[in-house]
């Protein structure tokens, strides 16, 4: 079963690209371009694919106002952000939003290619660049821990699981269960600690084992 995926970017040419080197591999293919926000925003969510490749910045809206309205509508769908941009306020405003990862544009199509499996399979690919700006960011600010309590035995055992590095279908592989079931045990996960992706609820579970 291949991996379904959506491209949102205005530069044209970066944006076939994409497409040209997605549908050449054998385990991906692309079901949508969109060359601007508003046609994205009326359209992508008919669309539920597995990964989005959002840009930030198109010419009439921020990819994030995108994500915020669909991630609701969308929650099986996994986006990640492609843009050039690297300050912080666009990178936190991305992972609140709901965005699972975020890549530098100029990476390597191997580095997109590598990335859109990894988020499919349960991870949170980032360029180093922007793992080193979020591990900083929250080594200044640590968040209020909510919802810990509220977590089953098993939910809890998931997030440990996830904060060791471990992927969705290995986590299903070692309890014996389903990766839907896992992936509803995560949904469980985000709504009890008000998070909104894997990067923030494992810290607020790092920070709360110490």
């Amino acid at each position: 079963m291949s991996i379904s995926i959506a491209i949102v970017e205005d530069e044209k040419n970066y944006n076939n690209a994409l497409k040209k080197v997605i549908d050449y591999q054998n385990d991906m293919k692309v079901v949508a371009q969109f060359f601007d926000g508003k046609d994205a925003l009326q359209n992508l969510s008919d669309f539920s694919p597995d990964v989005v490749m959002m840009d930030i910045q198109l010419q009439d809206m921020l990819g994030i106002e995108i994500i915020e309205k669909l991630k609701k509508d969308m929650s099986e769908t996994h986006f990640i952000m492609c843009t050039s941009f690297e300050d912080d306020e666009k990178i936190f405003h991305s992972l609140k939003a709901g965005a699972t990862g975020y890549l530098i544009k100029g990476e390597s199509m191997d580095k997109i290619l590598a990335s859109i499996r990894d988020v499919y399979n349960g991870g949170a690919p980032m360029s180093f660049s922007i793992a080193r700006r979020v591990l900083q960011h929250f080594e200044r600010k640590l968040p209020e821990i909510k919802g810990f309590d509220e977590l089953t035995q098993r939910e809890k055992e998931i997030l440990e699981l996830l904060s060791q590095g471990l992927l969705y279908k290995e986590i299903a592989d070692q309890k014996f269960i389903t990766l839907d079931t896992v992936k509803k045990h995560v949904g469980n996960i985000y709504r009890k600690l008000q998070v909104n992706n894997k990067v923030e609820a494992i810290n607020k579970f790092n920070h709360f084992k110490n």
